[in-house]
């Protein structure tokens, strides 16, 4: 590991592997984002990520999603739900309920490190943003935001500039891109907007490593985190590029 001033200012955040939505088991009943996969990953000593929707009332839950049918018992898109339409709706798989964003902070309560995605609807609304951005002022636990929107950390940047935050990234080849205009998609593959957006570290995608712009950042001593790691054979390879993993499903050495 290099010893930048910057990965000095880091180290907390770079120290351990990242659970990729809480340390989750859908077989043993730990469903992805829920409680219980959170807690689990604090028991094994495991840094957390999660992901944060808005609902209908403008809370944040800790959801992955646009809708919720894949892992809850219900239909919908999360937006257009209030939090106590989602809580009502059962996990598929275990026993928990969706939390909100609050209630994840109290749950952790700085036991372990927090790496926090906001969900981008590609719109340019910045509720969701603003309303983490508040929550997250009164936590005194280790955090990080990130997103793989840039406009969403530029908000963030200038909103609350000291706050620790990273771009999720990767090549912007997958077709779920289309939807954005393809100058924006070139800007976003080159990380154009690293002026603006100013993030602390970068989370890409293992897969499309390596690649030069991402190298020289992290040559200039940035962190870098890669996602998703399944095995200790991705973990190595993986490793070469980056300064830390977030895994999901397989324990790392």
């Amino acid at each position: 590991m290099r010893f930048t001033p910057q990965m000095r200012a880091l180290d907390w955040l770079v120290s351990k592997p990242i659970a990729h939505r809480g340390l989750h088991n859908e077989n043993k009943g730990r469903v992805e984002n829920s409680a219980s996969a959170f807690e689990k990953a604090i028991a094994k000593g495991f840094s957390m990520e999660c992901d944060l929707q808005l609902t209908a009332d403008g809370q944040a839950v800790v959801f992955h999603d646009d809708e919720v049918d894949r892992v809850l018992d219900g239909k919908g898109k999360v937006k257009s739900l209030t939090v106590k339409q989602i809580q009502k709706m059962k996990f598929r798989g275990g026993k928990d309920r969706v939390q909100t964003l609050q209630e994840l902070l109290e749950q952790v309560d700085g036991r372990e490190t927090i790496v926090i995605e906001i969900k981008s609807l590609w719109d340019d609304d910045m509720t969701l943003t603003r309303h983490v951005l508040e929550v997250l002022a009164q936590y005194k636990g280790p955090f990080a935001i990130m997103s793989f929107d840039e406009n969403i950390l530029t908000c963030a940047a200038e909103l609350q500039p000291n706050i620790v935050r990273g771009i999720t990234a990767d090549r912007v080849t997958d077709p779920y891109y289309n939807m954005l205009p393809v100058s924006r998609r070139i800007a976003m593959q080159s990380l154009e907007h690293l002026p603006r957006s100013k993030p602390h570290f970068i989370s890409y995608y293992f897969h499309d490593l390596p690649f030069q712009p991402v190298g020289e950042i992290r040559q200039r001593g940035f962190p870098i985190i890669t996602w998703t790691i399944r095995s200790d054979a991705e973990a190595r390879l993986a490793r070469r590029y980056s300064d830390q993993i977030t895994f999901e499903n397989y324990k790392p050495a």
